[in-house]
């Protein structure tokens, strides 16, 4: 039953926010695709990509930590959007947003499926992928605390798996455990033996995009800021907490697998963590990461049904979406939402089996670029949010939270998203999403200006100096 006078509920505590932002940006792109960024871009120039990322990151979570903190809605940069950018912005980054994660939960549903094909060979992957679908729906139709907890679980188990592997991995660098095949401990000769950029600099800037995806998922913590306890501690507290251990988590892990694993070899067969594990004679090394790798899958999924439900809930709860979306269950649950959303998943994954060279690659361009989109949507939310407060004879006092060094933070986060839109023109075999991603961002924005104009003219952004 659903009840129109029920209301999300705040029931996320500070841990769980903690560890939903930080188990976002810790996932497959670390386990699976480090090895790929080391073999292309070299070990520094792994290290340096790795610390752009992280720089961003940190641009986007102070201007959506303030954000979230002055108006902390499950809309979060939606609702930001429509109110400090415009109307049509909103429209646009929700509808991107909302697209980009019921497409990727997609995805993992499969991944996880194919992921369990390893112990259970003769089992159709599709009964795996239907079991993961009905434990994360019921994780998320439950309650909000519910889901809260499994995150908190999946993201731990992902947090233990790598600060076990940067412990094991110094250790075999320096000799303290050897490795199996009796070679002597590499120390530092694998990481700085070859020049700095053994594939060229250009390389490096060619991986970024890469790179930056693996740490899109941090911005799931405004979305959570409407049903989060006392957001004015808990938001501010993630900002600080997350982007620091992320960086330490990512950058030691790289640094410890460039230091062991020779970067000519790395990720060209299996995840570098299992080629680690295998190397110091750890029993059960490829077992214990696929158990890893499925927590990962889980979490994303787990995760991106959580933001895409409360986006497209948000936007129905304003007009932008069909109304009968914002009903909430007796738990404060945007069940239609969350079924909707759901079935859209379902049927992008369908589309990967039926129309893998046009509707399925269309889907999977649009939702590369949706993250950088979304933080250019946030930075610039930003800016306008502090013009906008500074005009109205507000100061930086006033702000419960601010992000630092206005407004070089926002500025700066939006020149480098579009920087990566400038390496992506430069590389053909990724120039393609570029087209479809503007080319659905238009159509969105047409959209809008068809059906929703007369309808949003009350929502004018504020004016800003």
């Amino acid at each position: 039953m659903t009840d129109d006078r029920v209301q999300l509920t705040r029931s996320l505590k500070s841990r769980h926010i903690f560890m939903l932002s930080l188990g976002g940006v810790i996932g497959t792109g670390l386990f699976m695709g480090s090895g790929v960024i080391i073999n292309q871009g070299g070990p520094v120039g792994a290290v340096l990509a790795y610390l752009v990322a992280g720089l961003l990151m940190y641009l986007v979570m102070v201007c959506l930590g303030e954000l979230s903190v002055q108006m902390p809605v499950s809309g979060s940069f939606q609702a930001h959007a429509t109110r400090y950018i415009g109307p049509g912005t909103g429209f646009m980054i929700g509808w991107v947003y909302w697209m980009s994660w019921a497409t990727t939960v997609g995805l993992e549903f499969t991944a996880a499926g194919m992921l369990m094909g390893r112990w259970f060979p003769d089992v159709p992957i599709w009964y795996w992928s239907a079991l993961f679908v009905a434990v994360l729906f019921s994780l998320n139709a439950l309650t909000t605390r519910a889901f809260g907890e499994a995150e908190y679980w999946f993201s731990g188990i992902k947090v233990a798996a790598i600060l076990g592997f940067i412990v094991v991995g110094i250790l075999a660098i320096f000799g303290g455990l050897p490795l199996a095949s009796g070679e002597p401990a590499p120390m530092f000769n694998n990481l700085m033996g070859d020049s700095l950029f053994p594939n060229g600099i250009s390389a490096v800037f060619a991986v970024m995009m890469t790179v930056v995806y693996a740490f899109q998922g941090c911005e799931i913590m405004g979305v959570a800021a409407g049903e989060t306890e006392n957001p004015e501690k808990s938001i501010p507290r993630a900002v600080r907490n997350v982007v620091f251990r992320v960086l330490i988590f990512y950058v030691l892990a790289i640094l410890v697998l460039s230091a062991i694993v020779p970067w000519q070899q790395a990720g060209l067969v299996e995840s570098p963590f299992v080629q680690v594990f295998d190397m110091v004679g750890i029993p059960f090394a490829a077992d214990l990461m696929n158990i890893v790798i499925l927590t990962a899958l889980l979490s994303v999924g787990n995760s991106g049904l959580y933001a895409s439900t409360r986006i497209l809930w948000a936007m129905s709860k304003s007009g932008m979406a069909p109304r009968g979306l914002a009903k909430l269950s007796s738990r404060g649950v945007p069940l239609y939402a969350l079924a909707i959303t759901l079935c859209f998943a379902l049927l992008s994954l369908l589309t990967s089996f039926i129309a893998a060279e046009t509707l399925y690659m269309v889907l999977t361009a649009i939702s590369g670029l949706a993250g950088t989109v979304t933080w250019i949507v946030i930075a610039l939310a930003q800016y306008r949010f502090r013009k906008a407060h500074y005009k109205a004879g507000g100061t930086v006092q006033d702000l419960r939270y601010a992000a630092p060094l206005f407004p070089l933070i926002p500025m700066a986060c939006i020149f480098l998203c579009v920087s990566l839109f400038v390496f992506l023109a430069m590389d053909p075999t990724q120039r393609p999403s570029l087209y479809w991603g503007f080319g659905f961002i238009s159509l969105c924005y047409g959209a809008y200006y068809f059906t929703q104009f007369k309808r949003q003219r009350s929502l004018a952004p504020i004016p800003a100096a």
